[in-house]
């Protein structure tokens, strides 16, 4: 139990409860099942997103592409639906983008030299021009009710879709603490030198991890499309912004080699909720910038505290281990 409570996801996890409670002592509309299952069914988008980026900022590098990315998928997903498409193919097609934006984002980044942030913001920018042309600027409209039903669908009174990106971010999980090869990406973002001396094919793991984002972000837009049934020209506007903040709020260090999905995911939730819980506590609209401008300052000096204390327990162990080598020499 001791250990559980250390962890940052626990603390994220408390944050979490302790927002609703706040909030529903203001407004015990708040706390109705109605709109905890609203909340839940808006972050899925985010939650999809976060758990890309945490791959990413793991190695210690940046996707801001990926509002970019959603975006994109998400008008090709409406217009193959909206044609008569089937989902299979959507989603497919989606996924091949997403992969292919990430593979061009690896090629900057590693073959190149370039620095994520450009390289994924130029990346940003040109997926935004794609999507206007492939558009033509218009809204993709008319997309078919059994899609936008998809993301209502319940068995038992349970929203399908929630649960199957709560496994995936379960299961994610597993594979990043539990497997060797998931524990590269953290050892990268660590230290780099050291990966590459343990012999971890570091820059194929960094693509990898840029590809993982993007086909994230492709899986997200399309379940934008069915949550929101249509798709507008700024679709995915600003959406990278919330998914860091997201991501360095459930303890990913931006820093790289700290975090785990499952605290991305529980951040998401975080800031999804808080959206929800300006409404209810009536705060005027054009206080939503400001809040989440504050809120992002915070995270950020929250990051530069926790990559603080993370060097400081990881000198204090190197020089442990050194006075116990000395030790047992003498």
């Amino acid at each position: 139990m001791a250990n559980i409570i250390k962890l940052r996801e626990f603390r994220t996890f408390l944050f979490l409860i302790l927002l609703f409670i706040i909030v529903g002592f203001m407004n015990p509309d708040y706390l109705s099942l109605q709109n905890i299952d609203k909340s839940l069914k808006s972050s899925l988008m985010y939650m999809v997103l976060a758990v890309g980026m945490t791959f990413v900022l793991l190695t210690g590098n940046l996707d801001i592409s990926v509002g970019g990315t959603l975006g994109l998928t998400a008008a090709v997903c409406g217009t193959i639906l909206r044609d008569g498409g089937s989902i299979f193919t959507a989603v497919i097609a989606a996924i091949l983008i997403g992969a292919g934006i990430g593979l061009i984002n690896g090629f900057g980044v590693i073959k190149l030299k370039i620095s994520s942030f450009i390289m994924t913001l130029a990346l940003l920018s040109i997926t935004r021009v794609i999507q206007v042309m492939y558009t033509n600027g218009k809204w993709v409209e008319n997309i078919p009710a059994h899609v936008k039903r998809l993301s209502n669908f319940e068995i038992l009174g349970i929203n399908v879709l929630t649960v199957i990106v709560i496994l995936a971010v379960i299961l994610v999980q597993v594979f990043l603490s539990k497997s060797s090869k998931g524990r590269y990406y953290n050892a990268i973002g660590d230290n780099v030198d050291g990966a590459v001396s343990l012999g971890i094919p570091v820059k194929r793991y960094i693509a990898y991890s840029f590809v993982i984002s993007g086909i994230c972000a492709a899986l997200a837009g399309f379940i934008f499309v069915s949550q929101i049934g249509f798709v507008s020209t700024n679709a995915g506007v600003g959406m990278e912004l919330t998914v860091i903040a997201a991501c360095v709020l459930g303890g990913v260090s931006l820093s790289g080699g700290i975090g785990t999905v499952v605290g991305a995911a529980l951040g998401a939730i975080i800031l999804t909720s808080i959206n929800s819980a300006l409404v209810y506590m009536k705060v005027p609209a054009f206080w939503n910038d400001t809040i989440s401008g504050s809120l992002l300052i915070i995270i950020v000096v929250m990051d530069a505290l926790l990559a603080f204390n993370a060097n400081k327990k990881a000198k204090k162990l190197r020089l442990n281990a050194r006075v116990l080598q000395k030790e047992a020499q003498d």
